[in-house]
C-alpha cells in the first residue's frame, strides 16, 4: 500500500484518549462560506423608528475609515448598522464585536475562514492573514469593529484599508490612539439635537405635546428616548407629561434608596430603565420580564440564543410552565425597547445590562449565574453540527464568566467553563483551547489550592490540548507530573488518577513510543477491570486504544481481534449509534484492511458510511474521513478507477467544507492523483 494512502490512520474522538471528568466531549466541523460576496449575519437589526443621524463622513466613504465616538446610548452601533445595511457595493461585509481582544481575534479569524475557505486553528495567525488580505486585495470590503474599548485590545489588529477597503469603528473613547492612520477620521456622535429628538419622538408618538420637555428630561439620549417613547406609545392614556411625572417620582424614590447611584448624569438611563422594566413586568405573564432581563444581563449583549433563554433551567428560574411564557416575556421586553429579538437571538444594550445588574444582590447574582450556566449547558448539542451556534454559546459563556465573578467557582468550577474549552478544541481551535484552559487555570489558582480537583483537572486539559496542537512530548511530560500529584492527592484507584494514567500512555504513543504505550495500557486495563468493571466507558476506551497501539507496534492481527471483540461490547453497552461505536467500526475496518482484507474493509466502511450520514450528517469530519478511506480500500480491492472517481467527488466537499489549503483536502488531492495513475498503469498492463 502506498505510504500516506489512508487518512490519519484511524478516526479519533472520545476513543483516542479519555476525556476529563468535566462533561462530555463533542465533535464540531469547521464550515466556511465559499466565495464572495459575503454579508455578515452579525450585523444588528436596525430598530423600528430608527432616527437617521447626519454623518456625511460615512455617506462619502469610499476607502479609509470612520471612527464613531461617543458615550454609551447615543446610537453608535445603530448608526453603523444602518450604514452597513444600506451598503450594497462591497464583496465582503464583516461585523466584529471588538469589546475584547479575544472577541476581536475570533471575529477576524471567522472572516479569514470566509475569505480563504478554511479555518486556521490559531486565532492570532488567522486574524493576521485576514488583515494581510485586507491590505492587498482589490475586492471591495467593509468591516465594522463595534465597541472598541481599549487601545491594548486592538494593538496590531487595525485593518489597513488599502485601495479598496472601508473601516467603521464605534467606541466610547476619544483619544488620539483611534486615529493611528491618516485614513481614519474621528466623528463625534453626541446625543440627539433638539430637532432630532423632536423628530424621533413625533415619529413614534405622532404630533403630541411635551416632546421637547421629555427630550430635555432624558438628556436627548437616544437609548432613553426609545424606551420612553415605546412605553408611552403602548400605554393607553399616557402622555409625555404623565410619563415625566412618573419618571420624576421613580427617580426620587431611587435616589432615596441609592443616593450615590442616582446623583449624576447617568440617572437618565437608570431611571428610564426602572420605569420601563416595571411596565414590562406588569405585562402578561406578570412578574416574568424582570427576571428574564436579569438573566440576559449576564450574557453576551451582542447575541443570546433564544434556545438558551427558553431552556428548562431558565423556565425553572422564571417559575413558568413552558417556553411560550418565556417567549412572551421576551416580547414584553422588546415592546419596551429594552431588548431586540430576531428569529434566533436576542440582543441587549450594555447600558441596560449594567442598569439591570446594579439592582442585583450578591445572593441573586449567584443564583442567576448558575441558572444561566445550566441553561447554556442544556442548550449545548452533543454534536456541534452548527459551528456558528457553538461559537455563540462559547461567547455567551465567556460573558457569563466575566459578569459572574466568583460565583461560577463556588462551590466548584461550573462544568460550562470546562465545556466551552472542550468545544473550542473539538472545533479544531486547539490553540484557543490551550489559552482557554490556561486562563481557567489562573482563575482556579485564585479561588482554590493547587491540589483542588478543579485545578488538577484544568492542568489535565491544558496538557491534552497542547498535545492536540502538536506537542505530544510536552503533553506526556505534563501528564507525568500531573499523575504524581493525583497519586499523592487521590490515590491510585481514583477515576481521575486512572484517566491521567491512560492519557499519559496515549501521548507517549503519540510522541513515538507505541510499544511503550501498549505496555502501559495493558497494565492499566487490568486496573480498570478491577476498579471500574468491564463495561465502564473508560475500560472500553482503554481496550480501544490498546488495540490502536498494538497495530502501530506491528501487531495488526491482534489489534483486529481486539477491536472485533470490543465492537460487540460497544454495541451491547452503548448502542449502534454512539460515536464510540461508530469510531470502533471504522478502525476495525482499517485494521482488517491492513491485515490484507481490502474488500472486507471496503464493505465495512460502505455500511458505516450510511450510518455516519444518518447520525452525524454529511459534513461531519468523521463522515468525510469514512468516505476517503472507503474510496482508498476500494482501490486496494481492485477498483482504482472507482476510487479516483469517488475521491474526486469527495474533493469538492473537502474544498467547500475545509478549504483548499486544509491538510485533509491536500491529502485527498494526493490520493486522487495516486489512483488516477494506478488506473492508467493497470489499464496499460
Amino acid at each position: 500500500m502506498t505510504d500516506g494512502n489512508h487518512l490519519d490512520g484511524d478516526v479519533s474522538g472520545t476513543s483516542a484518549q479519555i476525556g476529563v471528568v468535566h462533561g462530555p466531549v463533542s465533535f464540531g466541523a469547521q464550515r466556511s462560506v465559499e466565495g464572495l460576496p459575503y454579508r455578515s449575519g452579525a450585523v444588528p437589526v436596525v430598530v423600528d423608528g430608527f432616527q437617521p443621524r447626519s454623518v456625511p463622513e460615512l455617506e462619502s466613504l469610499v476607502t479609509g475609515g470612520v471612527v464613531l465616538s461617543g458615550m454609551g446610548g447615543v446610537g453608535k452601533t445603530q448608526t453603523a448598522a444602518d450604514y452597513a445595511n444600506r451598503v450594497r457595493d462591497v464583496d465582503l461585509l464583516g461585523w466584529v464585536t471588538a469589546a475584547s481582544r479575544s472577541n476581536l481575534l475570533s471575529g477576524l479569524a471567522e472572516l479569514a475562514a470566509i475569505v480563504f475557505g478554511s479555518a486556521i486553528d490559531d486565532p492570532e495567525r488567522a486574524a493576521k492573514r485576514f488583515l494581510d488580505w485586507c491590505a492587498t486585495t482589490s475586492r471591495k470590503w467593509l468591516l465594522v469593529l463595534d465597541d472598541v474599548s481599549d487601545p491594548a485590545e486592538v494593538k496590531d489588529l487595525w485593518p489597513n484599508t488599502g485601495t479598496s477597503g472601508r473601516l467603521v469603528v464605534t467606541t466610547r473613547r476619544h483619544e488620539k490612539w483611534v486615529l493611528q492612520a491618516k485614513s481614519r477620521r474621528m466623528v463625534p456622535l453626541d446625543v440627539f439635537t433638539e430637532a432630532e429628538s423632536a423628530d424621533y419622538l413625533r415619529g413614534v408618538l405622532g404630533d403630541v405635546s411635551g416632546v421637547e420637555d421629555l427630550a430635555a428630561l432624558l438628556g436627548r439620549l437616544p437609548l432613553a428616548l426609545s424606551q420612553a417613547a415605546a412605553l408611552i406609545d403602548m400605554t393607553p392614556g399616557m402622555t409625555c407629561e404623565s410619563y415625566i411625572d412618573n419618571w420624576r417620582t421613580r427617580r426620587a424614590s431611587l435616589a432615596e434608596l441609592f443616593p450615590e447611584d442616582w446623583s449624576g448624569p447617568g440617572d437618565q438611563i437608570a431611571t428610564t430603565w426602572a420605569v420601563s422594566i416595571n411596565a414590562a413586568d406588569a405585562l402578561p405573564p406578570a412578574q416574568v420580564a424582570r427576571p428574564m432581563l436579569e438573566v440576559m444581563s449576564l450574557l453576551d449583549p451582542n447575541g443570546i440564543p433564544l434556545s438558551v433563554l427558553t431552556s428548562q433551567p431558565i423556565l425553572d428560574y422564571l417559575s413558568v410552565a413552558n417556553a411560550d411564557l418565556a417567549a412572551r416575556a421576551l416580547g414584553a421586553l422588546q415592546r419596551l425597547n429594552l431588548i431586540t429579538v430576531t428569529d434566533t437571538t436576542a440582543r441587549i444594550h450594555a447600558l441596560v445590562q449594567h442598569a439591570t445588574r446594579d439592582q442585583l444582590s450578591d445572593d441573586q447574582l449567584a443564583l442567576l449565574a448558575h441558572a444561566a450556566a445550566d441553561a447554556l449547558m442544556a442548550s449545548w448539542p452533543d454534536i456541534e453540527r452548527d459551528t456558528k451556534y457553538a461559537a455563540t454559546l462559547r461567547t455567551n459563556t465567556n460573558a457569563l464568566a466575566d459578569n459572574s465573578g466568583q460565583h461560577l467557582w463556588q462551590p466548584d468550577g461550573h462544568i460550562v467553563l470546562f465545556h466551552a474549552g472542550e468545544s473550542l478544541g473539538e472545533a479544531g481551535l486547539v490553540h484557543a483551547a490551550v489559552a482557554h484552559f490556561e486562563n481557567l487555570g489562573s482563575a482556579a489558582h485564585h479561588y482554590f489550592s493547587p491540589d483542588h480537583l478543579d485545578t488538577l483537572a484544568i492542568r489535565h486539559n491544558v496538557a491534552r490540548w497542547r498535545g492536540e496542537a502538536g506537542d505530544a512530548a510536552g503533553a506526556a511530560h505534563a501528564l507525568a507530573e500531573l499523575l504524581d500529584d493525583y497519586l499523592r492527592v487521590l490515590g491510585p484507584d481514583h477515576p481521575d488518577t486512572l484517566i491521567t494514567h491512560h492519557n499519559l500512555a496515549y501521548w507517549r504513543g503519540e510522541a513515538g513510543d507505541p510499544a511503550g504505550a501498549a505496555q502501559t495500557l495493558t497494565e492499566l486495563l487490568n486496573h480498570h477491570l478491577r476498579v471500574l468493571g468491564p463495561d465502564h466507558p473508560h475500560t472500553l476506551t482503554t481496550r480501544h486504544n490498546l488495540a490502536r497501539w498494538q497495530a502501530s507496534a506491528d501487531d495488526v492481527s491482534g489489534a483486529a481481534q481486539a477491536l472485533a471483540e470490543l465492537l460487540d461490547d460497544y454495541l451491547r453497552v452503548l448502542g449502534p449509534d454512539h460515536p464510540d461505536t461508530l469510531t470502533t467500526r471504522h478502525n476495525l475496518a482499517r485494521v482488517r484492511g491492513e491485515a490484507g482484507d481490502a474488500a472486507g474493509a471496503a464493505q465495512a466502511l460502505a455500511e458505516l458510511l450510511d450510518d455516519n450520514l444518518r447520525v452525524l450528517g454529511p459534513d461531519h469530519p468523521h463522515t468525510l474521513t469514512t468516505r476517503h478511506n472507503l474510496a482508498n480500500w476500494r482501490g486496494e480491492a481492485g477498483d482504482p478507477a472507482g476510487a479516483a472517481q469517488t475521491l474526486t467527488e469527495l474533493l469538492d466537499d473537502r474544498v467547500r467544507i475545509l478549504g483548499i489549503d486544509h491538510p485533509h483536502t491536500l491529502l485527498t488531492f494526493k490520493n486522487v492523483a495516486y489512483w488516477r495513475r494506478r488506473t492508467r498503469v493497470d489499464g496499460e498492463g
